[in-house]
């Protein structure tokens, strides 16, 4: 008989079972009789069947065996309802609309791998590298046991104490050690020498969003569509831990080798389970609460989601300005031109999180990130399909070896002479490190 690759409720006595195959609905009523329904259209849509029936469009997972036929001969409804639960579509009331576990489906697609035992420098081939910052660099390395190309992130301990760093290097590495999601970058092991503080995470060979943005111009409704549902699961992953990011911007987006989005860059990240004051982040991102040092929470990060919305459909933030005072003033002032080409439902998406007033801020409301994907201009999108990774992305990067690098700018090497090593009371700064 095939397999069961959907289940719905047809009546309220009758399950809809449907079946690999040419003509897959099947209906298995409680008493164990099959007959099939009326079906409007059956067509295969990409990796997703979705078939229609005079009742409603029944939205199914053609992956998962969900249960053999047998399993429904005699069951009545409120049975069928209980086994439902184990499944990623539940079995649903007819005229309802599926509902899909995100975080249920996340937890069982990702698994981060971590190095095993004690890593040191000594375990990798350090190469090219792949950007700067204030007070290091990331690198290219190669693990030599498993030939796994990583990105190594070295960080100088001078610069870290001079520049006073020390307690955002740490929560970076202990909040990056506790998160684990598939849009959002893992590390793998986190080690230090005399000199240095390293990180190692995971490489990803795509390149930075920003990248990508500057050479298409902009982006598709589309395109932005994709991108952004990826952002709102890793920030809303993050803020089930009370995890700030604070950060957001096409820069520390990185892609993939299938095209999908990697959150990077947690140096601003902090745990904050009511308000925090620190002034961080980049100007034209910076919510106004963050710039007026009236304490922030979560909802600055859904401001800057606001922002990058509108720069990924325009090419450009809505608040700029050649002075960071000007960029501050304008978005204290809130006003920003919409251009004429922005889809009316990205527009209103964007002024309910560029919304000055915290209580009122999509994302920041008591149904949270759910208001966001619940939002019209999601209508229709298959948030399974994202998860599973089944969706085509709309940017595949080049790619021709694990360890290429075609996507990233060339730098030089650091040529600095080396400073000297720690006295004990410096060392002791790092002893959680």
């Amino acid at each position: 008989m095939g397999k069961i690759i959907g289940i719905d409720l047809g009546t309220t006595n009758s399950v809809v079972a449907i079946m690999e195959g040419e003509n897959p609905q099947v209906i298995i009523n409680e008493e164990g009789a099959r007959t099939t329904p009326s079906v409007v259209s059956f067509t295969k849509d990409g990796e997703r069947l979705v078939g229609a029936t005079a009742r409603r469009q029944a939205i199914i997972n053609p992956t998962t065996t969900i249960y053999s036929i047998k399993r429904f001969m005699g069951q009545r409804w409120e049975e069928a309802q209980k086994e439902s639960a184990r499944v990623p579509y539940k079995i649903i009331r007819s005229g309802e609309q599926p509902k899909v576990d995100i975080n249920g489906l996340i937890s069982q697609s990702h698994k981060s791998a971590k190095l095993p035992g004690v890593s040191t420098l000594d375990d990798f081939n350090v190469l090219e590298t792949l950007g700067t910052g204030t007070f290091g660099r990331v690198r290219l390395a190669q693990h030599r046991k498993s030939g796994t190309y990583f990105a190594l992130k070295i960080l100088k301990k001078h610069e870290v104490i001079r520049l006073k760093q020390v307690e955002h290097v740490l929560i970076e590495k202990a909040i990056l050690n506790e998160i684990n999601h598939p849009f959002i970058v893992t590390m793998s092991a986190a080690f230090q020498d005399a000199r240095n503080l390293y990180m190692t995470l995971e490489y990803v060979i795509g390149g930075e969003l920003f990248s990508h943005l500057r050479k298409a111009g902009r982006f598709s409704n589309e395109t932005t569509r994709f991108y952004t549902a990826q952002i709102v699961l890793g920030l809303e992953h993050l803020h089930s831990f009370d995890i700030v990011y604070r950060d957001l911007k096409p820069e520390n987006l990185l892609l993939d080798q299938q095209g999908y989005i990697k959150i990077t860059d947690f140096g601003f990240a902090k745990k904050v389970e009511d308000r925090t004051w620190t002034l961080c982040g980049t100007p034209e991102y910076l919510a106004p609460e963050i710039i007026q040092s009236k304490g922030h929470g979560k909802a600055v990060d859904w401001w800057a989601l606001g922002v990058l919305i509108y720069e990924m459909l325009s090419g450009y933030p809505p608040f700029y300005d050649e002075n960071p005072f000007g960029i501050y003033q304008k978005i204290l002032a809130g006003k920003c031109e919409y251009p004429k080409h922005m889809d009316p439902y990205a527009k209103d998406l964007i002024k309910k999180l560029l919304q000055p007033d915290r209580s009122k801020r999509f994302g920041n409301l008591k149904a949270g990130a759910a208001d966001i994907r619940e939002h019209k201009w999601f209508k229709g999108f298959d948030w399974q399909a994202l998860v599973t990774r089944t969706m085509p992305a709309p940017i595949v990067p080049e790619v021709r070896s694990p360890g290429d690098t075609r996507n990233f700018d060339k730098y030089p090497d650091d040529d600095e002479v080396a400073p000297p090593p720690l006295d004990s009371r410096s060392k002791e700064l790092f002893r959680d490190f």
